[in-house]
């Protein structure tokens, strides 16, 4: 399987404080990594060094083949790289499909021309990805009006709209109810498999990420502590004392 993601030895720091330490890993295509650790991790610095949000210290991101540090976050998305927030923002005043058409345009880089005729643009492809989600009969409604869970799909709906290859999800269930959350990790799952997508995801609920990933990695103070199967990550005496809380 091919490799979309590389990190070797990537640092950064604010002023005296260490938030990225040496940390190296790679997640390959059809996978799902869970990236966990307590807060002040690194976990959320470690993705916005993906993102480029913000430009390692040091080390180096490849992104299928691409070295992007010092890429801005548009120039990610345009490699094929999306991705979710653990605060869901959508247009709120608009409709569900208008805002997946905006996604789509972004990608296609005619935001800024041809606005009178949007309506027609794009919209067979925005329906796919719809139905893709599940949400499909939900299109004509603003996003403003919608439950919570089918924001959180129309903002997956929206990451795959430059049909990605590495797909970035902080915190995807983060104020879900315990069958949302399934509903969507299972559909996440299906999707990453029959598109081949890798997806580095960071998540609070261990039911969750024992359940849905492929492979964890474990930070601590921006350093790599563990990595491996959820069961060798579960049984990791180190992972159990750091993060689990105990020592089994």
């Amino acid at each position: 399987m091919a490799k979309v993601l590389e990190v070797q030895k990537l640092c950064k720091s604010f002023g005296g404080v260490e938030a990225v330490k040496n940390l190296s890993f790679d997640l390959v295509e059809g996978q799902l990594l869970a990236m966990i650790g307590p807060n002040g991790a690194g976990k959320s610095t470690c993705f916005n060094l993906i993102n480029g949000q913000l430009k390692p210290d040091y080390g180096s991101v490849v992104v299928m083949g691409h070295r992007i540090n010092g890429y801005r976050p548009w120039q990610v998305w345009s490699l094929g790289v999306g991705r979710t927030f653990q605060i869901t923002s959508t247009f709120t005043s608009m409709t569900v499909l208008e805002n997946i058409k905006m996604a789509i345009l972004s990608f296609h880089r005619r935001t800024k021309s041809l606005i009178t005729r949007v309506r027609s643009l794009y919209s067979d492809e925005s329906m796919e990805l719809l139905k893709l989600v599940g949400i499909e009969d939900q299109h004509d409604r603003a996003c403003g009006v919608l439950a919570y869970g089918d924001l959180k799909r129309v903002e997956l709906a929206v990451a795959l709209a430059n049909r990605p290859k590495l797909l970035l999800m902080d915190e995807p269930t983060a104020g879900m109810g315990a069958a949302e959350r399934q509903s969507l990790m299972e559909l996440t799952a299906d999707i990453v498999r029959r598109r081949n997508i890798g997806v580095l995801f960071t998540e609070h609920d261990m039911d969750v990420v024992f359940t849905y990933a492929d492979r964890i990695i474990v930070l601590n103070r921006g350093e790599l502590v563990a990595e491996g199967t959820p069961d060798e990550v579960r049984q990791n005496s180190k992972v159990q004392e750091i993060y689990l809380g105990s020592r089994a």
